[in-house]
């Protein structure tokens, strides 16, 4: 490995009906977790004791439960008949983990030749972070929107109408996706994408795990919330650097008529109706330092 820090790792995968995906995401891993030269794209050839795999397979799929069996034997392959909703998931793959850090990935998502590393090494050297997230790029190289500010309902009106174009609904959503912060630069957002995020063991520990309430969506706002409750800093690194293949699928171009037509906005609706319960009561929102 080439660096210290990254010696006790562990990297959680949520799987669900993707295995074309989580083949390639596999792959880099194992380009850029090999010591050395690269020399082939398994995962058999790297000192086992540097890092941990685990893939929690919800709703099992045969192929990818093929795929780990026959190519990837070292990793940790924790199958579900059900689909048990993102935190839950997530939960699972940490507790079955035994890493310093841990590296919570989309099984879309193309790690780069050195992320991990710089990943590892600024969270070494920065204790008072609780969750870091690198700088998500789309396949065609242009930049992917992953930090943000805390939602309120008006945020999901703005983002979910033609009223996001206007007036101070506008203002309300440039708030939110930070339209000001310039993404080459480090940030201490209110939250990240879940897509790619690293933890340390340390703050898990007094933190605990994802609020399984949340069965899709905003599990990763109300996770950073938390960490920020408990004097944790929530960081966005551009230095380390993956590619995502991301869509929106809680969004279509029918805009509120998702709600009645698309079965994943209604879990986001569902879930940001949940996360604003969950607060009603705090008189302060807690700010990113």
């Amino acid at each position: 490995m080439k660096s210290q820090s990254i010696t006790e790792l562990s990297i959680i995968i949520v799987h669900h009906q993707t295995p074309e995906l989580l083949k390639l995401c596999l792959k880099s891993l194992g380009k850029v977790l090999i010591s050395g030269h690269h020399k082939s794209d398994g995962i058999e050839n790297v000192n086992k004791s540097n890092f941990e795999i685990i893939v929690v397979d919800s709703t099992i799929s045969r192929q990818a439960r093929d795929l780990i069996r026959e190519q990837y034997p070292e990793i940790k392959y924790i199958p579900f008949k059900e689909n048990l909703g993102y935190a839950r998931g997530v939960n699972i793959g940490i507790q079955s983990s035994c890493g310093k850090y841990i590296l919570i990935l989309n099984p879309d998502v193309i790690v780069t030749d050195g992320a991990i590393e710089k990943m590892a090494d600024y969270m070494e050297k920065h204790p008072d972070i609780g969750i870091l997230g690198p700088k998500v790029l789309n396949f065609n190289g242009t930049h992917q929107r992953t930090f943000f500010s805390y939602y309120k309902p008006a945020t999901i009106i703005a983002r979910r109408s033609f009223l996001g174009k206007f007036g101070r609904f506008k203002k309300e959503l440039d708030k939110f996706l930070m339209a000001d912060a310039d993404s080459r630069k480090i940030q201490t957002p209110d939250w990240l994408m879940g897509s790619a995020i690293m933890v340390s063991r340390e703050a898990f520990n007094k933190i605990g795990g994802m609020d399984e309430r949340f069965f899709m969506y905003f599990e990763d706002v109300d996770w950073a919330r938390r960490f920020w409750h408990n004097d944790y800093k929530v960081v966005y690194y551009p230095e380390a650097v993956i590619y995502h293949y991301h869509q929106r699928e809680s969004s279509s171009r029918m805009g509120l008529l998702d709600a009645v037509f698309n079965n994943k906005t209604r879990w986001h609706i569902a879930s940001a109706i949940k996360f604003f319960w969950k607060y009603r009561n705090l008189q302060k929102i807690p700010i990113a330092k």
